[in-house]
C-alpha cells in the first residue's frame, strides 16, 4: 500500500503499466487473452474482472496473475509478490502463543544452571589435566565430554546458554587438538583445531580464536615451517594480542625468529610477551593449559637461547624450568617441560664437548610416558644433529639416535 492511495501496489502497477502502453482496459484484456493457451470467458466478463482487479477490489487468482504479468512482459512473482511475514509472526501463528508468552519462552531453557556449572567445571578440569595425564586416557575422556556438550545444543537454551555451550565446546576442542598433535595424529589435530576456531568465531570468543592460531603456530614450528609460525601469529585479530594468549603467540614468534637467526626479532618478541605478562598480572588457575603463567616465560626463553647458541643463559633457564616443574618430594608436575629442559642441557653439554652428560640428559628426556611427540622429536633431533657434528663415530651417539628413533616409532 502507499500513503497516497488506498490500493494494493499490484493494482497501482496494473494501471500504470497499462497507461504507459496507451492501452484502454479493453485492449489490456485482449493482451491478456493473447497470453493464454486456454479458453477464457467472454471479453465482457474479463473486462469486468479487470476493472475489479485494477481498483484493488479483488486480487487476481493463481490462474490469472501469470497471464496479467505476461501481458506486461514480467512474471507473477515480481508483479504480485507474496507478503513476507516476520519470523516472530510465523512462530506466533504456528504455536498459538501471544507475544508475552512467546517472549517468555525465549528466556526458558531445558538445561539447568547446575548442569551448565557441572559441564564448565569438568571442561576446566580436563584442561588442567593436560600437563600430566596420559594423553590417550585424557583424549578418550575429553572426546566423550565434547559429545555431551554438543548434545546440549539440541536442547532448548537461552541465548546466553547457547553462547556458553559453544564456548565450552571450543575449549574442549582446543584441548583435543593439542592431545591429538601430542599423539602424532597430525591430520586429526588440524581438523580439530579448525573446528575449535569455528566455535570461537560463532561464539565470539576472542581467546578461543587466538588459541586456535597458537596451535597452528605450534604445529608449524615443530614441522620446521618457521615462516608459517609467523604467518599464523600475524593472522590473529588485534584484540587477541592483548589477551592471555598474546603471551603464547609472542613466544611462538620468538621461537620462529630464533630458528631463522634474527636475534633482534627474538628479543623484540620476548620483550612483547614479558610486558604483556606484567600487565595481565598473576593468573588464578595456573594449572589450566590455556592460562599462561609467569613461570612459563623461562620455558620460552630457554628454547630461544638454546637455538641461538646462548648456552649460558639456556642452561640457567633450563635449571629454572626443572626447579619450577618438580615438587620438593621429586614429583614432576609438568613432564613435557621437564623433557625439553633436559634436551636443552643435553645440547649445552654437546656443545661443551661433554658427550657423556649430553647422552645422559637426552635419555632422561625420553623417560616420561607423558610426552608431546612432535616437540620431543623436533628438539631431540636438534640435539642428535649436534652430537653427529662433534661425535659422529662414537657409539654413544648412535645409542642416543637409536633411542630417538624408538621414540618416533621408526
Amino acid at each position: 500500500m502507499t500513503a497516497a492511495e488506498d490500493r494494493p501496489l499490484w493494482a497501482i502497477r496494473m494501471r500504470s503499466e497499462r497507461d504507459a502502453r496507451g492501452w484502454s482496459q479493453a485492449e489490456a484484456v485482449r493482451a491478456l487473452r493473447a497470453k493464454s493457451s486456454q479458453n477464457l470467458p467472454t471479453d465482457s466478463t474479463l473486462l469486468r474482472n479487470w476493472r475489479r482487479w485494477e481498483s484493488g477490489e479483488s486480487r487476481p487468482d493463481d490462474f490469472y496473475a501469470p497471464l496479467i504479468a505476461a501481458a506486461f512482459d514480467t512474471v507473477a512473482a515480481a508483479f504480485f509478490p507474496k507478503a513476507r511475514p516476520s519470523r516472530d509472526d510465523e512462530l506466533l501463528t504456528a504455536t498459538g502463543m501471544d507475544t508475552l508468552e512467546f517472549m517468555g519462552r525465549l528466556r526458558m531453557s531445558d538445561v539447568s544452571t547446575a548442569t551448565l556449572d557441572a559441564v564448565r567445571i569438568t571442561a576446566e578440569r580436563l584442561c588442567r589435566d593436560y600437563a600430566s595425564t596420559d594423553a590417550h586416557q585424557l583424549h578418550r575422556e575429553a572426546s566423550g565430554w565434547l559429545r555431551r556438550i554438543a548434545a546440549l545444543l539440541d536442547s532448548r537454551l537461552t541465548l546466553a546458554q547457547h553462547k556458553e555451550v559453544l564456548e565450552l565446546a571450543g575449549w574442549v576442542a582446543l584441548l583435543l587438538g593439542c592431545l591429538e598433535y601430542d599423539l602424532g595424529r597430525r591430520g586429526g589435530a588440524e581438523a580439530t583445531r579448525r573446528a575449535a576456531r569455528s566455535l570461537g568465531l560463532e561464539s565470539g570468543n576472542i581467546e578461543i580464536i587466538g588459541w586456535s592460531s597458537e596451535l597452528a603456530a605450534w604445529f608449524a614450528l615443530t614441522q620446521g615451517n618457521n615462516r608459517g609460525v609467523i604467518q599464523a601469529v600475524d593472522s590473529v585479530p588485534p584484540e587477541c594480542a592483548d589477551s592471555g594468549v598474546g603471551v603464547q603467540l609472542a613466544a611462538q614468534r620468538a621461537k620462529a625468529w630464533a630458528r631463522l637467526g634474527d636475534r633482534s626479532a627474538v628479543d623484540a618478541a620476548l620483550a612483547q610477551g614479558r610486558m604483556l605478562l606484567d600487565r595481565l598480572g598473576h593468573p588464578e588457575d595456573l594449572e589450566n593449559h590455556f592460562v599462561v603463567d609467569p613461570q612459563k616465560f623461562d620455558f620460552y626463553a630457554m628454547d630461544c637461547c638454546r637455538v641461538v647458541g646462548d648456552d649460558a643463559r639456556a642452561e640457567r633457564f633450563a635449571r629454572a624450568v626443572l626447579a619450577d616443574s618438580t615438587t620438593l618430594d621429586g614429583t614432576v608436575r609438568n613432564p613435557m617441560r621437564v623433557a625439553e629442559a633436559h634436551l636443552t642441557l643435553a645440547m649445552v653439554a654437546a656443545r661443551g664437548r661433554d658427550l657423556e652428560l649430553a647422552v645422559s640428559e637426552g635419555r632422561q628426556a625420553f623417560e616420561s610416558k607423558r610426552r608431546s611427540l612432535p616437540s620431543l622429536l623436533c628438539i631431540g633431533g636438534e640435539v642428535g644433529r649436534e652430537l653427529m657434528a662433534h661425535f659422529p663415530d662414537d657409539p654413544r651417539t648412535q645409542e642416543y639416535l637409536d633411542e630417538l628413533r624408538a621414540v618416533s616409532g621408526t
